[in-house]
């Protein structure tokens, strides 16, 4: 009885490990490889586009934002022009050369 078990269990154990080697060594082929690759590209796309739409949305979110703060803040901003010298002007056209 005893034999028998362990004569199953060698046999169990010689299927898994046949098995892994199968498994191994179709994953070395070129076949394999671009498989594997294939998957690790498509992984790559979906977190690059996961991350684009975070961007997104973050940027969307910020816009919003900050037309509010304009909006808020419009009936307080006035610009006003400055006039330069003629001196000012002429200094400023020749620091642009």
């Amino acid at each position: 009885m005893r034999r028998l078990f362990w004569f199953g269990a060698g046999i169990a154990a010689g299927v898994a490990l046949t098995r892994k080697i199968n498994e191994t060594t179709r994953k070395a082929t070129p076949a394999g490889m671009a498989e594997q690759l294939g998957g690790a590209m498509r992984e790559l796309a979906g977190a690059v586009g996961s991350f684009g739409a975070d961007v997104r949305a973050g940027m969307t979110e910020r816009e919003q934002e900050l037309e509010q703060v304009v909006r808020a803040d419009d009936d307080t901003v006035r610009f006003r022009r400055i006039e330069a010298a003629d001196g000012d002007a002429r200094r400023a056209r020749r620091a642009g050369r």
